[in-house]
């Protein structure tokens, strides 16, 4: 494999910042502790607001907990897309990694065929 090639593979190549980021925030979004933590957050805000046991900031239908949620999805979205492209890009670096190797291990055991056939010939 040619050096040009090998610097592209995917356990070789470095990550940016961004990227890191990116692939820590979208593991941390697809967790449970950010699912029970999301539920937790909007259990307590809407009981706040309901049952006013605080003065209520956001009566019902809670705009603002709708402005703070469409907020976070709209900055989230993009973010697990950037991380979803950067795997993608790694998967098809790592697919053609894949196809190189195995092109050449056929044109190996393509040469060994024919030095298997060339010596059952002189064998018989």
């Amino acid at each position: 494999m040619r050096l040009r090639q090998l610097k592209k593979h995917p356990i070789l190549s470095e990550v940016s910042f961004r990227g890191n980021a990116s692939d820590k925030l979208t593991a941390f979004v697809g967790s449970w502790t950010f699912i029970l933590a999301s539920a937790i957050f909007i259990i307590s805000w809407v009981s706040i607001n309901v049952y006013g046991w605080i003065n209520s900031w956001d009566p019902y239908p809670f705009i603002l907990l709708n402005l703070f949620l469409s907020v976070l999805a709209a900055i989230q979205g993009p973010i697990i897309l950037m991380s979803h492209h950067r795997e993608n890009q790694k998967d098809r670096i790592r697919a053609e990694y894949d196809y190189s190797v195995n092109r050449k291990a056929e044109r190996e055991i393509e040469k060994l065929r024919k030095e298997i056939e060339k010596l059952r010939k002189k064998l018989n």
